[in-house]
């Protein structure tokens, strides 16, 4: 029996005890700080206002937390949602953005209501590995603008902050040592002032509360027509990009997520987010990885990751305008790090080519693109298309002849669909003189229409030179296939 999408589970939220509470508390409060960078920076990759993507991050963060259908996974505004969401604003304006961000919401609602997360299960290994590993480097190299055309007392704060990340760990525990990398340079840069850069330097913090309201726009067909393209690739990249990540998070933590949950659990987050001026959102995988890292594992953390970014963007404002960028360029080169398949490397020699370069090409274009969706879509692709050339030529048609009947008879084993029909097809000979021809697919099984076209197809051939044809063996799916697209094949 299927569970239900809303299914709630106590202990996503205290079922550690008070010490798994306190690790999802500080794990959240760290994996605020690793949101604010990253939101900033994809707000002005769609042209909005950094509070706009801060806001809706919050909004976000704390609904998905009951909603979402993945604990300890960190969903905001960023992504390649962003820059889906660009367009729109440049030729329309943000509030069109904040009607498509709802209208992004409601579709999303549906997608999970009609479970279309199965789609999923045709993510290979393969494909998974290379979002893995082109994050990892997309995150990377986020912190690159960061350390150009800087002094060196940056460098030196990175330094810092990675050893403080890296050493602290093995003599204490208490505090994750990203929060105390973030508290320790940023008290050393406000007692020795130096010319590093600041949060308050990325852009302009929110100073107020979120507020409830619909967009400004006409409720009209030509406002849906405007919205809804935009609407469609927004739902849809954010999913891909959610579910992608919860698969991560199942790996890392040897559990299962519910994937259907996690997309209706985003629509309400989007929804909301648009209603409260926000841009949408999805899975941030940097962060989450980050969340899980730090001993983030229950829905606590992702409410406290979320809660903790408005108390930070509004009443710690001046505190948090003050922390040098460098401690956050610290903590995301060890995710990136973190994040890396550094066995995948290994790997490559040593798996199946195809594999392999699925793998390479998920990771390429995805680099290539900015864009995780495309990665993943070409990966997937690929995956599809060599698995077809793979089963493809597993397909095996002999034949043997008996002089005293004067009967041919072909035995044909294996898949017979789109990608395999002409194969068999060629095996026939039709110019064979025999008058009688048995065709046996005991062994095969016929997927498609392509499969049974080619194979009426031969049929009527060898009628048309005059041979008695019979065709035996077919499999219960088959034959049904058969007697529905080609029922000329049974026909004796």
């Amino acid at each position: 029996m299927k569970e239900p999408i809303f299914h709630h589970d106590r202990a996503e939220w205290f079922g550690g005890g008070l010490g798994a509470l306190r690790r999802d508390v500080l794990a959240g409060m760290v994996g605020t700080f690793a949101l604010i960078p990253e939101v900033i920076a994809f707000s002005f990759v769609a042209g909005v206002d950094p509070q706009v993507g801060l806001f809706a991050t919050f909004v976000i963060g704390v609904v998905i937390a009951f909603a979402g259908g993945r604990p300890a996974m960190i969903s905001g505004a960023a992504g390649s949602v962003a820059l889906v969401a660009a367009a729109l604003v440049a030729s329309h304006g943000l509030q069109y953005l904040l009607a498509a961000t709802i209208l992004c919401g409601l579709l999303q609602i549906v997608f999970g209501l009609l479970r279309l997360d199965v789609l999923m299960r045709f993510v290979s290994k393969s494909v998974r590995t290379g979002f893995v590993n082109a994050l990892a480097i997309l995150i990377f190299s986020a912190q690159v603008p960061h350390m150009l055309g800087v002094t060196w007392h940056t460098y030196a704060l990175i330094a810092a902050g990675l050893a403080i990340i890296y050493l602290l760990p093995r003599v204490f525990t208490a505090i994750p040592s990203p929060l105390v990398c973030i508290l320790a340079l940023t008290a050393f840069t406000i007692a020795v002032p130096m010319p590093a850069a600041t949060v308050a330097d990325l852009g302009r913090l929110p100073d107020s509360l979120p507020s409830l309201f619909l967009p400004d726009v006409p409720l009209t067909l030509e406002t849906l027509r405007i919205i809804a393209p935009y609407s469609l690739a927004m739902a849809v990249v954010g999913l891909l990009e959610s579910l992608m990540t919860a698969t991560v998070v199942d790996d890392l933590t040897d559990t299962n997520s519910r994937k259907a949950r996690e997309c209706t659990g985003l629509g309400l987050a989007n929804a909301a987010a648009g209603l409260f001026g926000g841009i949408a959102g999805c899975g941030m995988i940097g962060q989450t990885v980050g969340n899980i890292r730090f001993g983030g594992r229950g829905r606590v953390s992702t409410l406290t990751a979320g809660v903790f970014l408005l108390v930070l963007m509004v009443l710690l404002r001046p505190w948090v305008a003050q922390v040098p960028v460098a401690a956050l360029v610290a903590i995301m080169v060890m995710v990136s790090v973190e994040t890396f398949s550094w066995a995948s490397l290994r790997d490559v020699t040593r798996h199946p080519k195809v594999s392999s370069i699925v793998m390479l090409a998920t990771v390429a274009v995805t680099v290539a693109t900015h864009n995780l969706a495309a990665g993943v879509t070409v990966g997937v692709l690929l995956s599809g298309v060599f698995f077809a050339f793979k089963v493809m030529r597993l397909l095996d048609v002999t034949s043997r002849y008996d002089p005293g009947t004067d009967t041919r008879t072909y035995r044909v084993a294996g898949q017979v669909f789109f990608a395999s029909a002409d194969l068999m097809a060629d095996a026939f000979d039709l110019r064979d003189t025999a008058r009688r021809v048995r065709i046996d697919l005991t062994g095969a099984h016929l997927w498609d229409v392509t499969a049974v076209a080619a194979l009426e197809a031969v049929v009527g051939k060898l009628r048309r030179r005059g041979a008695e044809v019979e065709v035996v063996g077919l499999n219960e799916a088959s034959a049904r296939m058969a007697d529905r697209h080609g029922p000329a094949i049974l026909a004796g």
